[in-house]
Order: structure tokens, then C-alpha cells, then sequence
């Protein structure tokens, strides 16, 4: 699948010597079909790795997909550019007025704290409603997961007694719904977090579709509207090394982290970890993009209601 992006983002580059069908904005514009439109809004403090793990994901169907990122207006990242930051992302007020095929929302390091402590949260909510009449499917990610499930569904984030990290092992709890379809009856995703949507709340609520848990790390993906909203508690997006430069970070900064777990070889963090779960991400995100978003989206984003 080509994706289309900007000329000139940093990671294009990366992405092409991956051997990623990237296509610039001259050719794209001169093919004859309409690209599918995928919003994302990347909370995430290294805005350039997550940009580089979303767009691998999405690179695995034959849709050309064009992607725009989105940033807060109520929130300045300490942790990259403000040149890259006003180049290549729009803010939310000059999309609001548009409509999109997909929507991302990922996660954010800031799930220990109340929803309403977070200095953008009034903000989120906004666009997070706004989803709900302009995107055909939302895809929300780890603390995006959970931010979405306590707006849309008042269910709220509990704290685990000890950080969640490393790659567990999940089941497949109903085979028959198209987000799973190629699925093998168990598979491997990373997980980074210190808070959980408890398992029996999601479970109680009618409204919410479980279709993969674990028995460490708890429920890894649901839904809820018919796919129009799925919420995804692990970061299928991460790269072979993302969990290793975590660990590493709170070392230096003398925070005793536990050793992410079923992750280095040996539980040996001198050995390079062994990527278990690209494939079911590509999965994920190939499902995604075929069956909550092309095939049900209408061709004229704008002269058919949501």
C-alpha cells in the first residue's frame, strides 16, 4: 500500500529504505482514485518514532492511504520541535470542519494521572465527540484506549500495583468478528503501562465487544458501535527496540525499572529482543483499515452523513 505523506517528513526516508511504498504529494495527485483519509493525533512525547511505528503499520494493504497529523493546541511537546511540530502537523481547529475515513488517537505517558488533571483533556473530549460524527472508525491506542473508554462509556482507568511491560501472550475470543480474521488462536503484543480498564467492567458493559485478552496483562482489544470505536490496550506499533530504550531510560534516570518480561533472551538486556508480534500488528491494522474503514466508508466523505 503506498501511503502518501509530505515531501520532506523526516521519516519518509526511513520508510523507503525499509522498502514502505512511500508516495510523495506530486504523484499521489495524479492518481485516479480517491485515497483513504486517516487522522492522527499523536499524543505521544517523541512525535517522529510514533509518526515512524504508525505509518509501518499501515503499510500493508493496496489502499492508498493519506494520512494527517493532528496536534493539541493546548499542549506544547517539550520533547520534539516546535519547527517540526508546526510543519507537519495541523492543528484541530482546522481540521474540525473536515471528514476522515479513520481516525488514530495513541497513547500518552501521563496515565497515572486523573483524566481531568491532564492540561488537555477538555480539548480531547472535544475531539473525541467530534470522532463520533466525522470518522467512519476510530482507533484509539493504550492511554488513547482508555481515555475513550472512560469519555464514550464512564469506565474509568484503575492502577496496577507494578508497571505492565513486555510482550505477553493473548487469545482470540471470537474468531467470527472481521478485526481478528487471520488471527492464530494465540498471539504476542507488547504492553507499557502502569494503570488497566479492569476486565470485569468491560465485560458488564453490553456495549463493549471483547475480542483478545490475556491472562497477565488483561483485555488487549475491543470495540464498541459496530467498529466505529476500537480501543486497544497494548502498543501493537512498537518497534523491536521501543521496550528496550524505555527500560534503558529508567535506568538512567535511576527509576529501578523491572525488566520487561518475555522481551530480552535470557532476560538479558545485553541481548537483542526477538520481535514476536509484527505480524499480528500488521493484522490488526490491515483489518482495520479493509473492513471498519474502505468497506464501509462512502466514497463522497462529504455528501453522505455519518
Amino acid at each position: 500500500m503506498p501511503i502518501r505523506v509530505q515531501n520532506d517528513l523526516p521519516v519518509k526516508e526511513i520508510l523507503e529504505q525499509e522498502n514502505i511504498f512511500v508516495m510523495d504529494e506530486y504523484r499521489a495527485a495524479h492518481q485516479d482514485i480517491r485515497p483513504i483519509s486517516i487522522g492522527l493525533l499523536n499524543l505521544m512525547p517523541l512525535k517522529e518514532d510514533t509518526e515512524l511505528q504508525i505509518l509501518r503499520s499501515l503499510s500493508n494493504t493496496p489502499l492508498q492511504v493519506d494520512v494527517t497529523f493532528v496536534r493539541m493546541t493546548s499542549h506544547v511537546s517539550k520533547n520534539t520541535s516546535t519547527s517540526h511540530i508546526y510543519k507537519f502537523y495541523e492543528p484541530f481547529e482546522s481540521i474540525r470542519g473536515k471528514k476522515f475515513d479513520g481516525f488514530i488517537i495513541t497513547g500518552a505517558p501521563v496515565e497515572q494521572m486523573p483524566f481531568e488533571e491532564v492540561d488537555y483533556w477538555e480539548e480531547l473530549k472535544e475531539i473525541m465527540e467530534w470522532t463520533r460524527t466525522n470518522v467512519t472508525s476510530t482507533l484509539h491506542l493504550c492511554w488513547g484506549a482508555q481515555a475513550g473508554l472512560y469519555y464514550h462509556y464512564g469506565i474509568d482507568k484503575a492502577d496496577l500495583p507494578k508497571k505492565l511491560s513486555g510482550v505477553y501472550r493473548h487469545r482470540v475470543r471470537n474468531r467470527k468478528i472481521p478485526l481478528v480474521r487471520g488471527f492464530d488462536d494465540v498471539f504476542m503484543a507488547p504492553h507499557s503501562r502502569h494503570t488497566e480498564v479492569p476486565q470485569e467492567l468491560l465485560e458488564a458493559d453490553e456495549r463493549i465487544t471483547i475480542l483478545a485478552d490475556s491472562r497477565q496483562a488483561g483485555v488487549f482489544l475491543c470495540m464498541a458501535r459496530e467498529g466505529r470505536q476500537i480501543f486497544v490496550m497494548g502498543h501493537p506499533e512498537y518497534d523491536r527496540m521501543t521496550l528496550d530504550f524505555e527500560y534503558k531510560r529508567d535506568m538512567d534516570r535511576g527509576l529501578n525499572p523491572q525488566l520487561p518480561e518475555n522481551y530480552y533472551p535470557d532476560d538479558d538486556p545485553e541481548n537483542k529482543p526477538v520481535l514476536t508480534w509484527r505480524a499480528h500488528a500488521n493484522n490488526l491494522y490491515t483489518n482495520w483499515l479493509n473492513y471498519y474503514v474502505y468497506q464501509v466508508t462512502p466514497y463522497d466523505l462529504y455528501g453522505t452523513p455519518f
